[in-house]
């Protein structure tokens, strides 16, 4: 799976976290740091395909944006 689909099935999870009325970044941070699908709603089938992710691929993409786009400078 390529970083373009990874951001696709995630903004659909996104979507449907929404929908339900979760506060869809929390509940993805959740789902990363531990692997447990329970923090992802199934609606519209976001729990199912959010196991298709690997995880660490998908933290690494957010780095790479974060990075990208240039951290705040360091106090130092």
């Amino acid at each position: 799976m390529d970083q373009i689909q990874r951001k696709k099935i995630i903004c659909r999870i996104y979507a449907a976290l929404m929908e339900r009325g979760y506060r869809p970044t929390d509940q993805i941070i959740g789902y990363i740091l531990t692997g447990d699908p329970t923090y992802i709603t199934n609606h519209r089938g976001a729990r199912r395909v959010v196991t298709e992710v690997d995880r660490h691929e998908l933290l690494r993409d957010m780095l790479l944006v974060y990075f990208q786009k240039g951290p705040a400078p360091l106090p130092f």
